[in-house]
Parts: C-alpha cells; structure tokens; sequence
C-alpha cells in the first residue's frame, strides 16, 4: 500500500448542463498540478444539479456506458488519478427511477467499486427547498462499499449517509473515508463538520468531503466547506464558499499511531449490519 496520498476534494457549483460540469471538472483537474494517483472526489449531483423535479431521469445511464462514465475515466486517465465521481445516476429495474451512485475510477480507467446511496433525503429544511423528497425518483442502495486499492482501503458513503453511524461502523477498517455531498446552507451551517470530524474519529481515518456550493439555478443552496480530516479530527484543509479544488498530501502510516495508542475496533464491542426492513 502506498504510504502518502494526496487527497483532493473538487467543489462546485453544478448546473443542469452536463458538458458544462464535467468541463469544470477538467478545468479545475488541470489547474491543480495533482501528483500522480491523487484520490479526487467531486460533489454529490456533480453532473447535472439544480434542475427541474425529475430531470436526472433523462441523463441517467446505465453502468458502464454513457457520456459522463467515459469522460470521468478519461479524466483519470488524462490525470493520472483516483476519481470518486460524487454521484450520478445510474438506471435500475425500476424505469421510474434511479440509483444515486458513487462510482470509484482508477487511473487506468477502470470501475474499481459502485456505491449506490443508502439513505436518502426525504426531510423538511428551513430554507428556500424546504420540503425534500428524494426516494420520489431515487432508488435506495442495500450495499456497504469498502475498496481495497493500492493507495488505501477507501469507504464510500455520500452526503445524508453521514448522519447514521451504524453504516460506518459496519464497513469496519478504513483508511480513507470519501463523501460526496450536496448538504445544504442551513444543515452544513449545523452539523457538516461535527458529523464528518465524528466520523474521522471514529473510524480514526482520513476524510475527503466534496460538497456543492452557493446558490443553484433551482434556488437550493448548499453549503461549501470541503475539506479534508485527519483522523484525529483535525481540519488539513478545507476551501470556504467558493468553487475550486482543496487538497492535501497525506501520510497513511499515521493512522498506526492513532490505532495503536488508542484500538478502538479491538474495544468496540458493538457492530452494525444492514437492516434490509427499513
């Protein structure tokens, strides 16, 4: 396993233009001067954001195949690096629906693993959405992801996931937590980072959080803040409110030091499963 990684976390500020986002992506790729396999996330929806209910129906496509799969591993081709590719959506037996999925891409350009999220967000918020119902057209994952790859073994969780421990824990041993999000400006300004400094001590790993940012052409607003955790809860790097990339090179023998001084999975006496009757 390589010991240093850098960790890259692309904010943005998606449109429903599909070209549009993924030229952003490749923008901000390039200005980013990354080291050789990099592991880059990109914000929930970075596809395609901010549209009309339903819209993401039409730019689904079905794994594998599709003009945003093969311009993501073009990109980790063209850059040398890990992409975790937020979310898009990916058709299921449903045709009402789709699966909100995290895709992991190797440099090579390979499908490495497929995180389909788990908890959706079906919630009242106090903002200008305020009702928000995503199960309506997104079908929910049954899977905990964890990929073991040459630069760490990487769990995959996305946005409102964040919020229940239990997925965390079930995924065991991590070295590196990624996850996509869309939080919104009223939720991130509450609980972004206690949850996410929460799951970096917990899980006593690394977190990479893309989010979106600023105010869509929907009218929803998310929050910012991407950043990157050290496993003991300190913020390494983090980029405010403005789109851009936030990185920071990791060394991946100090999770030994956390895991030595203080073996939190040898004393848990505690482990979560997936509870299909939910």
């Amino acid at each position: 396993m390589t010991q240093t990684v850098n960790l890259v976390a692309l904010q943005m500020t998606s449109g429903p233009d599909v070209t549009e986002n993924l030229d952003v992506v490749a923008t901000q790729l390039a200005q980013a001067s990354l080291p050789a396999n990099s592991l880059v996330v990109l914000p929930e929806c970075f596809a395609c954001f901010g549209t009309r209910d339903g819209h993401l129906l039409t730019v689904a496509e079905s794994e594998g195949k599709g003009p945003i799969q093969a311009r993501l591993k073009a990109l980790a081709k063209e850059f040398n690096c890990y992409i975790v590719s937020g979310t898009l959506p990916i058709q299921c037996d449903n045709p009402q629906k789709f699966t909100a999925s995290s895709l992991l891409i190797s440099p090579e350009g390979e499908l490495l693993a497929h995180y389909q999220k788990i908890h959706l967000f079906d919630v009242s918020v106090a903002d200008n959405t305020r009702s928000y119902l995503e199960s309506k057209y997104t079908q929910a994952g049954t899977q905990v992801v964890v990929a073991d790859t040459p630069i760490g073994r990487i769990g995959m969780a996305v946005c409102y996931d964040v919020r229940f421990p239990g997925l965390f824990d079930a995924m065991d041993e991590i070295d590196i937590l990624v996850l996509p999000a869309a939080f919104t400006q009223v939720t991130g300004a509450a609980h972004w980072h206690t949850l996410l400094g929460a799951r970096a001590v917990e899980k006593q790993c690394f977190v990479v959080a893309a989010n979106q940012t600023g105010v869509h052409q929907n009218g929803r607003e998310t929050y910012g803040h991407s950043l990157i955790l050290s496993p003991w809860g300190e913020l390494l790097a983090q980029r405010a409110t403005m789109p851009g990339v936030v990185q920071q090179s990791v060394s991946l023998a100090e999770l030994g030091k956390y895991r030595q001084s203080m073996p939190l999975s040898q004393h848990n006496r505690f482990r979560s499963h997936f509870d299909k009757s939910s």
